[in-house]
């Protein structure tokens, strides 16, 4: 039986329905566990978040005053300023694959698909769409199995796969942060009640671990005709049907790898936290509920990979709850007006109190060696454009926050040369190192950003 089973079992023994705590005396063998990749020195395990806001940033009251240590924050971050010794905030990191670069119009479709990618979009808008792995997918490849969930995709926006969107590039490239395949893109979820299904089951209580248990017994039993049946077909068939088969056969035994995976995880987790009935009106409430939802995942390990789109590029949803009834993708073309740059800073700062928020919540969660969750992650906030009305892909508006597990420094701006264009990649390599997955080739990566 595992610790975490071992654990449910001794709560469940006492008559209790909650969220479990962190028992040092139930941890794992200290030693072996850190060890493990997507674990800290502690035994702990070590998360990654790569959240994404639209359009740029009001640049002028977003980057600090100073670098280093005694950088002053300036007024689009100052809802962070009781978190400083929990982030770092990194300028001049680029995507030069967001530039045109002879493709044309389109920097909203390439800011987002570059994002987590470090790739090229290819401009279409028809099926053959095509980018690259991005980061949390290419760290899902590699800790799936740790995990009851390989990774988590969640959006504020609905899906979007097909039709033209950006100048000629397809919807998928601006509704799609997280890429599976350079050419198939993970959907991510943006129905709360779903995303809570997912990661805990459905029904109430109790109901939650039956319904689990029975749906993985039918998908068993399902799979077990499935291939018993297509063996006795085999002898009958043509070798271009025979080839067929193969292939059919090998998507069935992915499928049953990842039940076999998911009944390794057989124990959901217990929380007091009840199913949402769906998604908020009030955008505001929908974004802290799904912050609250990544932050059950980590505090559950249901998964140590995550990506959360709080609105896709381009995005032109109004914000009249902060006084700004304009659409957003509307006042970044601020043609340098000074009313039309406030109402973008207030944006701005709309979305970074939520920022805070979420980077609150993470720090009052504690995992068994006592360390905070926020200090047993890395967190990335930024936005694949840096000024909406230059629509320039350079100088990204980025904020690193956690610790890593005490591998990375915090309470400081890191200003690296803009000209130099150093690739948002480099940081993706340095962070996957941490994460103890080496991959120098990750999109257009020169090597690890070596100064976090």
């Amino acid at each position: 039986m595992t610790m975490q089973s071992t654990r449910r079992h001794f709560l469940r023994g006492l008559g209790l329905a909650v969220a479990l705590p962190a028992m040092e005396s139930l941890m794992p063998n200290i030693a072996q566990a850190a060890s493990k990749p997507a674990t800290t020195a502690a035994g702990d395990p070590l998360r990654s978040a790569f959240l994404y806001v639209p359009n740029g940033v009001n640049v002028s009251k977003w980057f600090p005053e100073g670098t280093g240590s005694q950088y002053k924050l300036n007024e689009t971050m100052q809802p962070l300023q009781n978190l400083r010794s929990d982030f770092q905030v990194l300028s001049g990191l680029a995507h030069t694959h967001g530039f045109a670069n002879g493709d044309g119009a389109g920097d909203h479709a390439r800011a987002h698909s570059t994002f987590l990618t470090g790739a090229r979009p290819k401009k279409t808008a028809g099926a053959d769409i095509q980018v690259g792995v991005s980061i949390d997918q290419e760290m899902a490849k590699h800790l799936g199995s740790t995990t009851r969930l390989p990774s988590l995709e969640l959006s504020c926006d609905g899906a979007r796969k097909s039709g033209a969107c950006d100048s000629g590039y397809s919807c998928a490239y601006q509704f799609n942060l997280s890429w599976r395949t350079e050419n198939t893109p993970m959907t991510a979820e943006s129905n709360p009640r779903l995303v809570f299904e997912r990661l805990f089951g459905r029904g109430t209580g109790d109901e939650r671990q039956k319904n689990f248990d029975r749906r993985m017994s039918e998908r068993r039993s399902v799979l077990d005709f499935v291939m018993t049946e297509t063996k006795s077909m085999s002898s009958k068939l043509g070798r271009n049907d025979v080839h067929k088969l193969d292939e059919y056969l090998t998507g069935v035994r992915e499928i049953e790898k990842r039940i076999e995976n998911a009944e390794h995880f057989r124990d959901l987790p217990q929380v007091e936290m009840e199913a949402p009935s769906g998604i908020p009106k009030d955008y505001a409430q929908h974004i802290r509920l799904m912050f609250d939802l990544l932050a059950l995942s980590f505090q559950t390990d249901s998964t140590r990979v995550a990506s959360f789109m709080l609105a896709h590029d381009g995005s032109n949803r109004n914000f009249k709850e902060i006084g700004v009834s304009e659409g957003h993708h509307s006042l970044s073309h601020h043609q340098n007006k000074p009313e039309t740059l406030e109402k973008i800073a207030k944006v701005d700062k709309f979305y970074v109190s939520h920022l805070a928020y979420f980077l609150e919540k993470l720090k009052s969660l504690k995992d068994p060696s006592g360390a905070s969750i926020l200090d047993n992650s890395m967190i990335v906030y930024g936005s694949g454009l840096c000024d909406g009305n230059r629509h320039n892909h350079d100088n990204l508006p980025l904020i690193l926050a956690g610790k890593g597990g005490g591998a990375l420094q915090t309470d400081r701006h890191i200003q690296l040369e803009a000209k130099q264009r150093t690739p948002m990649a480099n940081l993706f390599v340095s962070m996957m190192d941490k994460m103890g997955i080496q991959d120098p080739d990750f999109g257009d990566s020169t090597g690890s950003l070596d100064i976090i």
